[in-house]
């Protein structure tokens, strides 16, 4: 039989109802690709291998390193941190995530007190952030009481963060290794 024998089927003409009903359904896949995109970061987040404390440092890494108010380089920061203290790199890289757009405000605020209350620096309440002489004038104290309120709460962050990870992987592979055994046991017994 020939290809010119074949029956051919006419082109579809475009329909002006899916037109106009595709951006909703264009949404709705962007929207579910996302969600899916979300997941999948999840799933590979939770599923690293390696040993806990491992995983453990890379976060406390990420945590101190995201604490800073260096924008751009948070990450590269947790990375080489991640690396002398054989942290997971991939969790360092998560851990600075603990800073975005909608948290950076309230946490360099906090930091900021912190370390003006650790300096015992209180001409810094004095100053009228509408002058801009005065902000110059003190940017180096500014910035220095910032950075130190950002070590001391990052050290503590990271340290927290250490062991509430460490515990969560630890029982986050324990119900994952049960329910493993669980589901093998049951196939076991049922291809019997």
């Amino acid at each position: 039989m020939s290809r010119n024998s074949l029956p051919t089927c006419p082109p579809r003409l475009p329909s002006e109802a899916k037109s106009i009903d595709s951006y909703p359904s264009q949404k709705r896949r962007t929207k579910q690709s996302f969600r899916r995109r979300l997941q999948y970061f999840y799933w590979r987040l939770l599923r690293l291998h390696g040993k806990p404390e491992v995983i453990a440092r890379g976060l406390a890494c990420g945590v101190f390193a995201g604490l800073f108010p260096l924008f751009g380089i948070q990450t590269i920061i947790g990375v080489l941190l991640a690396i002398p203290l054989r942290g997971n790199k991939i969790m360092a890289v998560a851990g600075t995530w603990v800073s975005n757009p909608l948290t950076y405000v309230p946490i360099y605020a906090f930091n900021f007190h912190v370390g003006r209350l650790l300096l015992n620096n209180n001409t810094l309440t004095d100053v009228s952030l509408q002058s801009w002489q005065q902000v110059k004038v003190l940017g180096s104290e500014i910035i220095g009481t910032l950075f130190v309120g950002c070590f001391t709460v990052g050290l503590v962050c990271a340290v927290c963060s250490y062991f509430l990870g460490l515990s969560l992987i630890r029982r986050f592979r324990a119900s994952y290794h049960s329910r493993r055994r669980r589901r093998n046991s049951y196939k076991k017994n049922f291809s019997e």
